[in-house]
């Protein structure tokens, strides 16, 4: 759970029982006219793991920058029982562990230590809390032997790991990663595939990944043209091909 500062006072641990994400009738239209979102409605059960799929410009990336406020639609959209308000959106984003498709967006300290403590730091936290934190979140990704690392020497299943590690230092309440097992070797996806499996926080994975889907998530949500058109059981949904066809889908 997250260390919160006394100066958030609408902040609240999450009731297990509650939905950990709820989103209501979200929309959400680019400067250009082109409307990405259209009445989105989510929600996500506390430890529940999640993949979102679709064909590309289905709205997912579009979706999971709404989580923590980088964009901002119509609608209403609720983090562990907290309103995602620009007021809110300090403690939000602490709470939303957004890990992007390109690790190189994520990275940008000299050491592996240094960009796994940036979050906290910057939380004020005081520096023993801190050095915990990074040695549990290394720990968490089998990262602990990097501390040292220069970030940009890494490998990208290394550096995918490590932005992961800087989300988990903030102990988030949800985890939303965008395309994690992109431009990964077999190797490394299949690390990654049992990071993932390990970890033990709720999950939204947009993913072109099928295979990773079927391997890793017992739910899966299918968006197409902006719109949910399908939220079930993984393997339900799979044995569907022409629902998976109809929406540029396929199995793995």
């Amino acid at each position: 759970m997250p260390i919160v500062h006394p100066t958030t006072p609408h902040f609240r641990p999450p009731d297990p029982q509650e939905n950990v994400l709820q989103i209501e009738d979200l929309n959400f239209v680019y400067p250009d006219g082109h409307q990405a979102l259209q009445d989105i409605c989510l929600s996500m059960k506390a430890g529940e793991k999640v993949a979102l799929v679709g064909p590309n410009g289905a709205g997912k990336s579009t979706l999971l920058l709404h989580m923590n406020g980088i964009l901002a639609g119509t609608g209403r959209i609720t983090i562990g029982g907290l309103p995602l308000l620009k007021e809110n959106l300090p403690t939000i984003r602490g709470m939303v562990g957004l890990v992007f498709q390109n690790p190189d967006d994520q990275l940008f300290s000299p050491t592996v230590f240094e960009d796994v403590a940036f979050g906290p730091l910057h939380m004020g936290l005081p520096e023993e809390e801190v050095r915990a934190r990074v040695t549990s979140a290394l720990q968490q990704v089998r990262m602990e032997g990097y501390r040292d690392h220069l970030s940009h020497h890494l490998s990208m299943g290394e550096k995918k790991r490590i932005a992961i590690a800087t989300v988990l230092c903030m102990q988030p309440h949800v985890l939303v990663l965008d395309e994690p097992s992109s431009g990964l070797d077999p190797r490394a996806r299949r690390t990654l595939i049992n990071l993932l499996r390990e970890l033990p926080v709720s999950m939204l994975v947009s993913t072109h990944d099928m295979a990773l889907v079927s391997q890793l998530f017992e739910r899966m949500v299918i968006m197409d043209e902006g719109r949910i058109v399908a939220d079930g059981n993984t393997h339900a949904l799979m044995a569907d091909e022409s629902l998976l066809q109809a929406h540029g889908l396929e199995r793995p």
